[in-house]
């Protein structure tokens, strides 16, 4: 970019979860494709994970300890998908506090000033260290402009506190054509002590960079920089998924993973495949787990399934049953690779949003089902708003009942057979075009937002 010189520096701060860290390298991926300097923090575990994802970079990775002997928290664990019980998230959070010290001497010795610093928003204290320093933090957030929207204008008209009840549709202020229930939100997480931080630090901070492509969701951009917000502007810079799609590599020797060998052998017999994922944190219980293999099995569709849990918790014999139709994978794994095969024409999600971006990029439609956090919100977004996905049927009509094998194997062929499923292809088809036309060098309209936003800080500086 002619404006910005190859000295500028940037520090990046990805929070210690694979979906909070994975969109941070992306990003690492444009800004050094912009002849920047970049620097990555994070600690002794995370590192090599990490090195992993900027391999053959000129980007520094730093690190720094992760606080020891926390109440509750074994020793060793410094990523989220580790922690034995999501109820510890708030105190793993909260203890990133005590990386202030050393963060604040590894800026100390960097070899060059720091230009800005883009740090997750749940590093909230990372703000005081940016304001010590003297440099802009920009926060990541890793919702969409739709979710950030909705809740503020839920939250500021108070609409969670009146009489309906948690199952009603409700009516959105600002967003009329947009009905939602008590039970789309998390509404014990708002009042958290690490939910305030967050949110006070983020109004504090530059600006935000946000996940997402003008084109996907043009009215909550726009109202999040000139309605909502007296405040940081949102900078839409994604897909990041699509950050590496353009640039060249060396041709890959490695052996195909086993689950990418079948679905090649599904391409083959013409099979259309149903990937199924609920993300690293997300936690199924065991009488739910057997109502998803059942409407899997019954559904006769070909699956991919990436789960944590054992054999025995998906129901005796499901795999072997299943076997040649279907398979279970337990190990990590590149879910752009796999929604990008062209075997995969269905993605039952969890609706966490790099998620839904991943599909959106590989124009694969979504079979929503949250499970936490915003979710909620991103399936309303991917169902109503974007018409790309089908959403999960429950037993009692509620956003958070319990889903029999019946409702499953119904939606499964809904979206994988005719019905729906057609017209929801069509649509994130389109979608995935415009992602791709979003990240197009020097003229989408995610690599223009980008460069603005480096021409503009840069230029305060110079």
């Amino acid at each position: 970019m002619a404006d910005t010189r190859p000295h500028h520096h940037v520090l990046l701060f990805p929070f210690m979860s694979k979906g909070h860290t994975i969109p941070i390298l992306h990003l690492a991926h444009l800004l050094l494709r912009r002849q920047l300097s970049v620097t990555v923090v994070t600690t002794p575990s995370n590192l090599p994970f990490i090195a992993q994802s900027l391999p053959n970079t000129a980007a520094s990775i730093l690190q720094i300890p992760f606080p020891s002997q926390l109440d509750g928290i074994p020793a060793g664990i410094e990523s989220t998908d580790k922690l034995p019980s999501m109820s510890l998230f708030p105190q793993f959070a909260l203890a990133t506090k005590l990386m202030q010290p050393d963060f604040e001497r590894l800026v100390d010795n960097l070899p060059q000033p720091v230009d800005f610093m883009v740090s997750d928003s749940f590093l909230w204290w990372t703000l005081e260290s940016a304001n010590k320093y003297g440099f802009p933090r920009l926060v990541f957030s890793g919702m969409c402009n739709y979710a950030v929207c909705v809740f503020r204008a839920v939250n500021q008209s108070g609409l969670l506190l009146g009489n309906e009840s948690d199952d009603e549709l409700i009516t959105v202020p600002r967003f009329s054509w947009i009905k939602l229930t008590k039970n789309d939100f998390e509404r014990d997480a708002g009042d958290s002590e690490i939910v305030i931080k967050s949110i006070t630090a983020s109004k504090a901070s530059y600006g935000y960079v946000i996940n997402s492509f003008y084109e996907l969701e043009p009215v909550f951009v726009d109202s999040f920089n000139n309605v909502i917000s007296n405040g940081p502007k949102a900078w839409c810079a994604g897909p990041l998924c699509l950050s590496k799609s353009t640039t060249p590599v060396k041709p890959d020797i490695r052996q195909k993973p086993n689950w990418i060998q079948w679905l090649d052998e599904k391409y083959e017999q013409k099979r259309s495949v149903l990937f199924v994922a609920f993300g690293s944190q997300a936690r199924v219980s065991a009488e739910q787990l057997k109502e998803i293999s059942v409407g899997l099995e019954k559904s006769n569709v070909s699956f991919l399934w990436v789960t944590k849990e054992k054999e025995s918790e998906l129901g005796d014999g499901f795999e072997e049953r299943n076997r040649g139709r279907g398979i279970v994978v337990r190990e990590w794994v590149d879910q752009m690779e796999i929604l990008n095969h062209p075997s995969v024409g269905g993605f039952l999600s969890h609706c966490g949003w790099n998620s839904v971006l991943e599909s959106v990029s590989a124009g694969v439609p979504i079979l929503a089902w949250p499970m936490m956090a915003e979710q909620h919100l991103n399936a309303r977004m991917v169902v109503e708003e974007l018409k790309i996905g089908v959403r999960v049927e429950t037993s009692n009509g509620s956003v958070r009942g319990f889903v029999q094998w019946e409702g499953l194997e119904k939606n499964v062929r809904d979206l994988m057979e005719g019905g729906r499923g057609e017209e929801v292809k069509m649509k994130v088809k389109e979608f995935s075009r415009k992602a791709r036309e979003a990240m197009e060098l020097e003229r989408g309209s995610s690599w223009r937002t980008l460069d603005l936003l480096i021409k503009e800080i840069c230029s305060k500086e110079t």
